[in-house]
This record gives C-alpha cells, structure tokens and sequence, in this order.
C-alpha cells in the first residue's frame, strides 16, 4: 500500500514536466548569457518543486473533474486520498518558497508572481474563457525569465524565447480544452470551446501561433543569433503551426506536436547562443 501512495504522490507531480521546466529554466539563463552555479541551482530546484507542488494540487482541485476525463489519475483511483494531494503540495510549494528566497529581487519578484498564480490557477482562473489558458502560458514561459534573471542575464532573446514558449503553450492548452470539452462541460466550467465553439477556438490558436513564429525570427533578424539558430527554429515552427492546425482533426496529436516544438524552439535559442560564444 505504501509504495501504491508513494507511487501516486510522485505521479501527482507529473515528474517529467516539472524536470522539464527546471532545464527551461537552466536555458533561460544560457540563452541569456550567464550560468552562476549557486544562483542557477537554486533557481531550478525552485521551479521543479514549484510545478511539482502545482501539479499536485491541480489534481486535488480538479479530482471531480478527473473522475470523468482521466479516472486512472492517483485520486479518482483511489491512490492517495485528496488530504494526502494537499498536504503534498503545500510541502512541495514551500520547498520552493525556501530555494528561492536568497536570489536577486527580480528573480525573487516572478517567483511570487508564479506561486501565487499557481495557487489561484484551478480556483479562480482555470475556468475563464481563455483566461486559465493564458496563466498556463505565462508560467510555461516565464520559466525561461525566471532563470535569466535568477542570474542578472534578462536580455532581449530571452523575452523573445518567454513569448514563443508561451504562445505555443497558449495554443497547447486550447486544443488541450477542445479535447476536454466532455469533462469540462459536465462540472459546468466555462472554457473556451465551450462559450465560443470548438471550431473557433481552435482559430484562435492557430492564430495566437502565427504571431508567435513571426516573432521568433527577431533574434536573427536583428543580428544576435546567426545560422544555427535559424536551422532550428524554422522547423520547430512549422512543427508549431502545423501542429495547432492539426488540432482540428486530432487535438491529442496535436498537443504531443506542441510540446516537441516548443522544445525544438528552446534547442534553436541554446544552438545559437552556443555559435556566438
């Protein structure tokens, strides 16, 4: 039974999306240009621990909902109990509470910013049309911003690389709610499929998206990064825009896709700052 809870507690975590958002966070501050060992290793435990903990607690606030769309989560099934999910994250959010405490103020400022809209996410924002969705994308993003600053490197390429991760997660979490409109729909939440119409926001994606690989050629465009950069970057937005178009004929595929390209674009800011030295 003890290795069951344990199990369902580490999966409460969704442990590779919250590794993942600590190397996000580590190439906030490469692309940025600046890679202090201690600052830099407070600042992605704090960002693992700080998804981990929202993770958790979004499965906690979302377990009614999760009985209908994903019944084999850790609390529908029965796996840990929703005291256990809480209690779980309140200890996770102030792990992260503690190894951002010592970083530069503007480091310090986003960290609060981000815990706070991680604590209000499910209960205030998750079911406003578009309006969770754009929470969603500015945490992804501002992971790259956090780690940049977490250094004193918050330099233009990584506000560039901030809206291209978060515009793609944008796009991600509205063909996420076309897929969970049957959920979404049953516990009475208000999302953007089910106000505006599953064709329209998928639309609304596409375009967000469009605007986002416009963007991403600024650093080339202005000099900063060179080649490398580009040959990345180009197919990670046509893996990008092609995949939220995708969404209207399987919006579980095109999310996958999302995800791969997004990570794509992050190796195309790291492959051109690593060319210029």
């Amino acid at each position: 039974m003890g290795d069951t809870r344990g199990s369902g507690l580490l999966e409460l975590t969704r442990p590779g999306n919250a590794v993942a958002a600590g190397a996000l966070t580590f190439i906030g501050a490469y692309v940025g240009g600046g890679l202090l060992p201690i600052p830099l290793t407070l600042a992605v435990a704090a960002t693992i621990l700080a998804v981990a903990a929202g993770n958790a607690a979004n499965d906690y606030f979302d377990r009614d909902i999760d009985r209908v769309n994903r019944p084999d989560r850790p609390i529908p099934s029965g796996r840990v109990s929703p005291r256990e999910a809480l209690v779980f994250a309140a200890a996770l959010f102030a792990g992260a509470v503690l190894a951002a405490a010592t970083l530069p103020p503007l480091a310090l400022a986003i960290a609060v910013v981000n815990l706070l809209a991680l604590v209000a996410y499910t209960e205030l924002f998750k079911g406003l049309p578009g309006v969770g969705n754009a929470v969603v994308a500015y945490l992804t993003g501002s992971t790259f911003l956090f780690g940049a600053a977490a250094v004193g490197a918050l330099g233009p390429d990584v506000w560039v690389l901030f809206g291209l991760a978060a515009v793609a997660t944008f796009a991600r979490e509205l063909v996420k709610d076309v897929e969970d409109v049957a959920g979404d729909r049953e516990e009475g939440l208000s999302t953007l499929p089910i106000v505006a119409g599953e064709r329209a926001t998928l639309a609304v994606a596409v375009a967000a998206m469009t605007v986002g690989v416009a963007a991403s050629a600024l650093p080339y465009a202005r000099g900063t990064f060179g080649g490398a950069y580009a040959a990345l970057v180009v197919p990670a937005d046509a893996v990008m825009l092609g995949a939220t178009a995708w969404g209207f004929r399987n919006p579980a595929a095109a999310q996958r896709w999302l995800k791969r390209g997004t990570f794509l674009a992050a190796a195309a800011f790291v492959a051109g700052r690593y060319a210029v030295g």
